[in-house]
């Protein structure tokens, strides 16, 4: 049964390590504040994280997509989670609001579909953002252009044009569930055991695509306003979906706010925007500000239009948003390192006075 959902050799290995005598694997497919889903080898479990597990967490957060050890209570078709699986890729953002946090939105995917419809939801500068963190997590990212039939064929043009520019090589579908153009493209993407998340804001019609997909009308949806053109949101949480060809869907609620999260060995900047990094590693010197220095490749462009002042700016902006939270990130390390020490140090003086 698992083979259906993604495993493998390789993740059995891994199992192997950690494996506990009353431990059975399986794999996190629906998400809400207090439980989880998880389907075993047993079947479908509801399961929670152990009570002392926001205390002194020993295993990352599970999510959507997750492969986790779970210990079944006796007797009935339940669970504790008790262990995390490692990810081959892991899809992140900066939580919303003020906190500097990372939210893990899906793991264990190999496509990230980046989705817009061709409405007012169109924003180049956010598709760059999602750009930035689909390679990060270490999966393939994949434009969607829902509700293609609302445009025309100049539109189209443009906005094929406009993407190219800011996603050069990356794949490009308009989609559309009323005449089902690029439905079945889509779907032949999702060979067996290989996993997507539509990930995307609210309204563009993902919970749609899903139910195109499946034929179908699993996923709840709701009609476009006709005050803003865009989808009432539907979905509420992650959800796994097995497809009828084997393939595996994860269907995520839409976010209105993404903010970029810094990740370890984080490339996802430079590969999304290759054309200013070239301009940079192009300049007279190695220390350009691009500002007022001769022979600036930076300045060059832009004087020419080859580099337009919107897409540099996006990058400064996202260059330091990225700063930002890993400035933040390492100064929460430092503090969690001294206050453990801090800790360490009490025990160890009361200790001394208890002698």
């Amino acid at each position: 049964m698992l083979e259906q959902f993604g495993w493998d050799s390789e993740l059995q290995q891994e199992w192997n390590t950690i494996k506990t005598e009353n431990g059975v694997i399986g794999r996190l497919i629906t998400q809400s504040r207090d439980w989880s889903k998880v389907m075993t080898e047993k079947g479908e479990w509801l399961c929670t994280l152990p009570g002392s597990y926001h205390y002194a967490p020993t295993f990352d957060y599970p999510a959507v997509g997750d492969w986790v050890g779970v210990e079944q209570l006796p007797g009935e078709e339940r669970g504790i989670i008790r262990h995390t699986i490692k990810r081959s890729s892991v899809f992140k953002r900066n939580t919303a609001g003020i906190e500097t946090k990372a939210q893990v939105i899906a793991a264990n995917i190999h496509f990230a579909f980046l989705v817009m419809s061709c409405n007012e939801d169109f924003n180049i500068r956010r598709l760059e953002r999602y750009l930035i963190a689909a390679w990060d997590s270490g999966s393939k990212p994949i434009i969607l252009l829902t509700k293609s039939d609302l445009i025309d064929e100049s539109k189209r043009l443009e906005m094929e044009i406009e993407i190219d520019q800011i996603a050069f090589g990356v794949p490009l579908y308009f989609v559309s569930n009323e005449t089902g153009e690029n439905i079945a493209a889509v779907s032949s993407l999702l060979q067996p055991n290989l996993t997507a998340a539509l990930l995307g804001s609210s309204g563009v019609g993902k919970s749609t695509l899903v139910n195109s997909l499946l034929n179908t009308d699993r996923m709840k949806i709701n009609t476009i306003r006709e005050d803003d053109s865009k989808g009432k949101h539907t979905t509420t949480h992650r959800e796994l979906i097995l497809l009828p060809e084997g393939g595996i869907l994860i269907d995520t609620p839409g976010m209105r706010e993404f903010q970029l999260w810094k990740q370890e060995n984080s490339t996802g900047l430079a590969e999304s925007f290759t054309d200013v990094d070239q301009l940079i590693f192009n300049c007279r010197f190695n220390d350009c500000r691009h500002d007022t220095e001769p022979g600036c490749a930076v300045k060059g462009a832009l004087s020419e239009g080859t580099l337009t002042q919107d897409r540099y700016n996006s990058y400064l902006k996202l260059q330091k948003e990225l700063a930002y939270v890993e400035r933040k990130e390492n100064e929460k390390v430092m503090r969690q390192e001294k206050d453990k020490w801090k800790s360490i140090s009490k025990a160890s003086k009361q200790a001394y006075k208890n002698r």
